[in-house]
């Protein structure tokens, strides 16, 4: 399954060049709008607004479980994957519903809002903090469904993917996510791109990075 970020963004039906590799790769894929998804009218794009935030990944599971009953899928491998706000929502899948899924893939994903609010770049702060919620007066939620602190529900493999130097999603939100599950015995790949920023854009990290990703579920599903 493959999350788009944003979260006000939507898939639509056009050529996806990693959803083609993945596919070539023999792997089914579902991409799904949840909650929050644009496209749908501005009622539907706040369904996910600060408190509602977990709403969004309830539908994530919803969808698991219609593809566990589904014909043609193997309920007992499924895979979340997902960018920027969608690693976020990869990470929260993995914590508050870990018994369906088999492996995770979290690309520039954010593991604590508040770290994530603290830690980016300024002209971005008050912007984001708008779909999120505040430091000021949304920090308690903001921990309280910050993946980071459920880590101990982990129990899928994930592969963590970062750029170096990302501006918007900074490093520190993958490393601390990675030590924290390396300190319990989760199975982790993390991968590094020390000459890219909020996400892998170049053809020379591309060629390393979906090859990466394949050999990873492959070894794991």
């Amino acid at each position: 399954m493959v999350v788009h970020g944003g979260p006000e963004s939507q898939f639509r039906p056009y050529f996806h060049f990693f959803i083609q590799y993945f596919l070539q790769n023999g792997y089914a894929v579902l991409a799904p709008n949840v909650r929050g998804s644009a496209g749908y009218g501005k009622t539907y794009s706040h369904l996910d607004n600060v408190e509602k935030r977990m709403d969004s990944v309830a539908d994530l599971a919803h969808a698991a479980r219609w593809l566990h009953d589904h014909p043609d899928i193997d309920g007992d491998r499924l895979v979340v994957y997902g960018g920027s706000y969608g690693g976020f929502m990869v990470l929260s899948a993995l914590t508050a519903y870990p018994d369906l899924w088999a492996a995770g893939i979290d690309v520039v994903g954010i593991s604590n809002f508040v770290t994530f609010l603290e830690n980016t770049s300024d002209y971005r702060r008050a912007h984001r903090a708008a779909e999120y919620g505040s430091l000021e007066h949304d920090r308690e939620f903001l921990e309280s469904i910050a993946p980071i602190n459920h880590v101990d529900e982990i129990t899928a493999p994930l592969m963590v993917i970062h750029g170096a130097n990302d501006p918007r999603v900074p490093l520190s939100e993958a490393e601390q996510l990675v030590e924290a599950l390396e300190e319990r015995g989760v199975p982790v790949a993390f991968l590094v791109f020390d000459d890219e920023g909020h996400g892998v854009v170049k053809l020379k990290n591309k060629r390393v990075l979906y090859p990466a990703i394949v050999d990873f579920l492959d070894e794991h599903l």
